[in-house]
């Protein structure tokens, strides 16, 4: 993978590119996280296909560009990407808040997507309820309590089962959300808070469509991913049965299967 800086329009990105490949996909991190939680992912991919990772704009070591970074800021800036990089078309696949960007490019590019995979994420709108726990996350970084996000969410991510096994990858996310910018988490909190339900743009979309799932996701119960489901009945669906919230490091040979399938 190549790293470099680009400019997205006005905005300096972070990306890395495989440069091989008659297929492209993208892939988009989650919430504190960087384009570097790919790293032990990538190889299961990057022989079949070409694939570009991205520092989501502030996170990782992407610039933040004001105070609240919506999902539809984030798309503009990936199809300016894809524009610089002359991308014609791409699958994205967007792990949890990524998958909220990944939704709002296709309400506004749906003719750049070949197909698009929500990997544990979710078209429904943030409850009332998520909202309020945001913004309570915004009060926390904004008095300079980071530190109580590091110590909840990594290893909520996990299936319980996975998280000795896993505590490395832990760690790092720890780490992650250490040098994570204040700003940039309150930006894409904010950005968060304002989603729209992307349900109907799905089901009229021309874009195909794979739903990766964790049957022991703390952040999308199976009761809840279901509800989805079923007003999707145009998505395909893969279920990951050993893993939480981070199933393309839980389970990555299922999911880099899955996904190649629906690819290619």
């Amino acid at each position: 993978m190549k790293e470099s800086f680009i400019m997205a329009g006005s905005t300096p990105l972070h990306i890395a590119d495989s440069g091989k490949g008659d297929k492209c996909v993208v892939l988009l991190h989650g919430y504190l996280e960087s384009m570097y939680v790919w790293d032990d992912f990538l190889p299961l991919l990057t022989p079949k296909v070409r694939v570009i990772t991205v520092d989501i704009p502030g996170h990782g070591i992407s610039t933040v560009q004001g105070e609240v970074h919506t999902m539809e800021y984030v798309a503009d800036v990936l199809r300016d990407m894809l524009d610089v990089l002359g991308l014609e078309k791409v699958t994205m696949v967007g792990h949890s808040m990524g998958g909220y960007i990944t939704l709002a490019f296709c309400a506004k590019y749906a003719e750049r997507l070949e197909g698009l995979v929500l990997l544990s994420s979710s078209p429904f709108p943030d409850t009332e309820l998520k909202r309020e726990n945001r913004r309570r996350e915004i009060a926390l970084v904004k008095a300079g309590k980071k530190d109580a996000l590091a110590r909840v969410a990594p290893e909520t991510g996990f299936a319980p089962h996975n998280r000795k096994r896993l505590k490395d990858y832990i760690d790092d996310l720890v780490e992650c959300v250490h040098v994570t910018e204040d700003e940039g988490i309150v930006a894409l909190l904010g950005g968060m808070i304002e989603r729209v339900d992307q349900n109907e743009m799905l089901r009229t979309t021309s874009v195909k469509q794979l739903f990766i799932l964790g049957k022991h996701d703390a952040y999308i119960p199976v009761e809840a991913a279901e509800e989805f489901i079923a007003l999707n009945p145009q998505a395909r669906v893969a279920w990951l049965e050993n893993s939480g919230h981070m199933g393309f490091i839980e389970e990555p040979e299922e999911c880099a299967a899955a996904l190649l399938e629906f690819v290619q």
